[in-house]
C-alpha cells in the first residue's frame, strides 16, 4: 500500500480488513495515536494517570461521554471499535487474545483514551536529515519495558515502556532539540546510551515491536512510548481493558504541525 495513503483513506482499508500491519511510515504528516479503552469506573483513575505522567501517556483525543465510539475531534467517521489493525484485549490485566475488530466487545460504559504516538515525530527526524532505524528497515519500533518508575493513580500504576531508535551521538543531540518541540507526542528522549542504566539487560531482544540494527559508533537513544500503559494496566487488573497491538496505531486526520511548539 501506499505509504502516502490518507488517513481517511487507511481507516477505511482497516475497516475492511485490507491492511493488517503496522502503520508506521502510513499516512505521512499525520498524527497516529496510541489506545486504551477501559469502564466508566476505572476511566477517572486512569485519566489521571496520564495527567501525573505525561512523557508516556499524553492524551491527543477520548470520548466525548461514555459508550461513544467515534472520536470526531481526531478526524472524519473515525469509529475506535474498528479503525485500527489489531487490538489487544485485557481480562483482570491479562492479555487473552489479539482481533481484528472490538465491535463485538464494546459496552455502553466504554471510554476510549487515544495517547500521543512517537510515529508523529519521526516525520520531524526525518525532514532534518536524521535516519529512522525502524522505517529504514521496514519493521515495527523495538520497545523495551525500563525501571523508570510512573507516578501512580489509584489502582494504576508500573514502569514506563521506551522506544528505541539508533543515532551517532551528534544526531542524538539534535533529535533531543527536535523532539522538544512535540510534547503531545512524547517529547524529547528519555535517555540515550547504555540500556542498563534504565534496566535493559538484552537490546537484541525488545519486549515489543522488532530488533533493528545498531552500527558501530551509534547508541540507542530511548523515548517514553504509549505502550506504558499495558503495563499499568497488567498491574491494575480492570475486568477488560482494550488497547492498540503495539505498532498499529490509530491514524487521525490531525497534521503533526499542529502539535509543535514552534
Amino acid at each position: 500500500m501506499d505509504a502516502n495513503i490518507s488517513p481517511y483513506e487507511l481507516r477505511q482499508a482497516i475497516r475492511r480488513g485490507d491492511f493488517t500491519t503496522n502503520t508506521s511510515g502510513y499516512a505521512q504528516g499525520f498524527v497516529q495515536g496510541n489506545l486504551a479503552i477501559m469502564p466508566k469506573e476505572w476511566a477517572n483513575e486512569f485519566l489521571q494517570f496520564c495527567q501525573l505522567n505525561p512523557k508516556p501517556c499524553p492524551i491527543v483525543g477520548m470520548s466525548a461521554s461514555p459508550g461513544d465510539y467515534m472520536i470526531n475531534t481526531l478526524g472524519k467517521d473515525i469509529d475506535i471499535r474498528t479503525d485500527i489493525p489489531k487490538y489487544r484485549v485485557y481480562r483482570d490485566g491479562q492479555l487473552t487474545e489479539e482481533v481484528a475488530d472490538i465491535t463485538s466487545l464494546w459496552t455502553d460504559d466504554m471510554v476510549a483514551f487515544v495517547l500521543g504516538c512517537s510515529f508523529s515525530f519521526e516525520e520531524a527526524l526525518i525532514a532534518d536529515g536524521l535516519e529512522v532505524r525502524n522505517i529504514t528497515e521496514g519493521v515495527n519500533v523495538p520497545m523495551y519495558r525500563t525501571n523508570i518508575e510512573c507516578q501512580s493513580a489509584g489502582r494504576f500504576s508500573g514502569t514506563t515502556v521506551v522506544s528505541m531508535r539508533p543515532m551517532k551521538p551528534k544526531d542524538a543531540i539534535r533529535a533531543i532539540q527536535i523532539c522538544t518541540r512535540f510534547p503531545s507526542v512524547h517529547g524529547a528522549p528519555l535517555h540515550f546510551g547504555d540500556p542498563a542504566e534504565i534496566g535493559i539487560s538484552d537490546i537484541a531482544t525488545p519486549d515489543f515491536g522488532d530488533a533493528v540494527t545498531i552500527h558501530p559508533g551509534e547508541v540507542p537513544v530511548f523515548w517514553a512510548c504509549g505502550v506504558t500503559p499495558q503495563v499499568a494496566i497488567e498491574a491494575a487488573r480492570p475486568p477488560l481493558c482494550i488497547t492498540h497491538s503495539p505498532g498499529h496505531m490509530l491514524v487521525s486526520d490531525v497534521p503533526n504541525s499542529r502539535l509543535a511548539i514552534l
